[in-house]
């Protein structure tokens, strides 16, 4: 939904909504990126071009997300570290570059890639982009920072982790909700507890129109553009030696993109089970909840503000001031697999990038052709991917 173009109630009252949910300065960001994705300037700005040793981070993709919440955490967190912003929109890139003091911005991304000054990547341009804007980034000895989904094909998957295998670079991937604060209260109220786990998620997203980007062939639709959020979560909450085989059980109507179901079945016994819905707009954003029992203990979290557990006689409740999804954490992350200058660089390991990106890449798969599916893990496919194993 165009907000710009909504009624002007409506404007007040999704305003207020988000000022009660982000506070007033990250809710005045949005409402600034809305804006800022229309933007065009009658005579594009002359770029700075200023020199700032401090600036060494390049954005590639410049809409909502790059303005609202990449750029904005690393200027909040880090100052003007930004060197320069690239988007296929020149305006976008000048309106980004602009408002947030990059040296410069381009519609090239080559230009942004091959600057030696740049030792770290942002990337957040359309879905089916990602995975090769970050190939070249490693090529050309970079740090990259990936936004979901990192990739939209196995082809992509294969030669993702074969550029990680050869590159002094380290890669992060953008799934910010386990790395949350209540992301990480679930996983440590679940691990103290044994045995197989539940996870039931629910998630409302907003209602997209048939011609929206998402629905491009190329893209991956909205399985991997939203879904693959709940999917990485489910992974990173099952333990590495209990996750494989993991079968993975679809359920859907007439349509394998949204108004779905999905169950995985994990080999410890754990059953994780997804809902999409997208029946309408929501006008407090994503809402989602997650139902998880793990031995005595039981998690009960609304939209990453509030949670209660209960752990047999004792019950534990936390909530955020504002909602947190851990993107800010999540961006901090990345900025530090490159500073302090001097450190190794730290990042995803190989492993984990394949495995979650096939998890969620089956899971398209099991969905288009309506019928369950098992898949293995990293080790048990080596022998048909040229694709060495690294602890990096």
């Amino acid at each position: 939904m165009d907000y710009t173009t909504q009624p002007l109630r409506f404007k007040i009252k999704k305003a207020l909504c988000y000022v009660r949910l982000y506070g007033l300065r990250r809710t005045w960001l949005k409402i600034r990126a809305q804006y800022h994705m229309k933007k065009r300037f009658a005579a594009l700005p002359a770029p700075s071009r200023r020199r700032n040793r401090h600036a060494h981070v390049g954005i590639i993709g410049c809409g909502n997300f790059g303005f609202s919440t990449i750029a904005y955490y690393l200027t909040r967190n880090y100052g003007h570290v930004i060197r320069a912003a690239m988007d296929i929109d020149v305006h976008r890139a000048a309106s980004l570059g602009r408002r947030f003091g990059a040296c410069y911005y381009t519609d090239d991304a080559e230009e942004l890639l091959c600057d030696p000054a740049i030792d770290l990547v942002f990337i957040a341009s359309n879905h089916a982009s990602h995975a090769e804007y970050a190939i070249r980034a490693l090529e050309e000895g970079k740090s990259v920072h990936i936004e979901k989904p990192h990739v939209v094909t196995e082809d992509q998957l294969t030669r993702l982790c074969s550029a990680m295998a050869n590159a002094p670079g380290a890669v992060a991937l953008g799934f910010n909700r386990p790395g949350s604060r209540l992301g990480r209260a679930i996983k440590r109220y679940l691990d103290a507890e044994s045995g197989p786990a539940m996870y039931n998620w629910f998630v409302a997203g907003h209602e997209l129109p048939p011609d929206h980007w998402y629905f491009k062939p190329e893209e991956g639709g909205r399985v991997l553009g939203n879904l693959c959020h709940w999917t990485d979560f489910l992974y990173q909450m099952v333990a590495p030696e209990d996750r494989y085989p993991i079968r993975i059980v679809p359920a859907r109507s007439h349509q394998s993109e949204c108004d779905i179901a999905v169950s995985y079945v994990f080999r410890d016994g754990s059953i994780g089970a997804i809902t999409f819905s997208a029946k309408g707009q929501v006008l407090e954003g994503v809402t989602e909840r997650l139902s998880a029992q793990r031995g005595n203990a039981l998690v009960f979290m609304q939209d990453f503000k509030s949670m209660v557990v209960k752990v047999f006689d004792r019950t534990y409740s936390m909530s955020t001031f504002h909602r947190d999804h851990g993107h800010q954490d999540t961006i901090r992350r990345s900025y530090q697999m490159v500073r302090p200058a001097g450190t190794k660089p730290g990042g995803a390991s190989i492993r984990y990038v394949w495995e979650t990106g096939q998890l969620f890449l089956k899971t398209k798969q099991a969905l288009e052709q309506n019928q369950e599916l098992t898949i293995d893990g990293y080790h048990d496919i080596l022998s048909h991917h040229a694709i060495p194993l690294c602890s990096r």
